[in-house]
């Protein structure tokens, strides 16, 4: 898919730093070692719009990328990840008060991307999250990151694992890799049926 434009237009904790809701947002969300910046760089075909790191939880913040394809303009919206990151539980609980007031009071908000690494199983926060986000009516992808990781053989064991384990349905259930593109025009033909 060809990207005419990505930006980032803003990066802030609370509201009062957001961009005004003019535009259609779809929440970019996972682990802090799930690969989201590198899949945000793939999905708008920047090499480093989104800032990629070798440590977990580097994110702290909502950070707004506007993006226009010929089908569309709106925003992806980079929140910080959970799990691994090496911060206090003070810090981890105001992200946690961040991303749920985003959540559930964005007006402009339309669906929501989860990344879960293909070679995992889904932990607690991930069934949470999904069901959470079923109570808030927002539509949720998962995107499978780091399929280039696995051989054939392990790759189709590990699809079968995460189809039992992952509620949604399977067309939003998508195989990604941002190493090798794989994945990504399914990933924005879904998002496009979902603005």
């Amino acid at each position: 898919m060809k990207i005419l434009s990505a930006e980032l237009v803003a990066s802030a904790a609370g509201r009062e730093g957001w961009p005004p809701p003019d535009l259609p947002e779809v929440a970019v969300m996972g682990r802090s070692n799930v690969g989201k910046s590198s899949l945000l760089n793939k999905m708008v075909n920047r090499k480093q719009l989104a800032r990629t790191s070798g440590t977990p939880g580097k994110t702290r913040l909502l950070h707004f990328f506007e993006v226009e394809h010929p089908a569309a303009r709106l925003r992806l919206v980079d929140l910080p990840g959970y799990g691994y990151a090496k911060v206090s539980v003070k810090e981890r609980r105001s992200w946690r008060g961040m991303i749920e007031t985003y959540l559930s009071g964005r007006p402009c908000l339309r669906a929501a991307i989860l990344l879960q690494d293909v070679r995992r199983q889904p932990g607690e926060e991930e069934l949470d999250l999904i069901a959470w986000l079923a109570e808030q009516n927002v539509p949720t992808v998962v995107a499978l990151t780091k399929l280039d990781k696995l051989k054939a053989r392990e790759r189709v064991k590990r699809l079968r694992a995460l189809e039992a384990a992952l509620p949604v349905q399977a067309d939003w259930r998508i195989q990604t890799s941002a190493k090798t593109g794989a994945g990504i025009d399914q990933l924005w033909r879904v998002i496009g049926t979902l603005l």
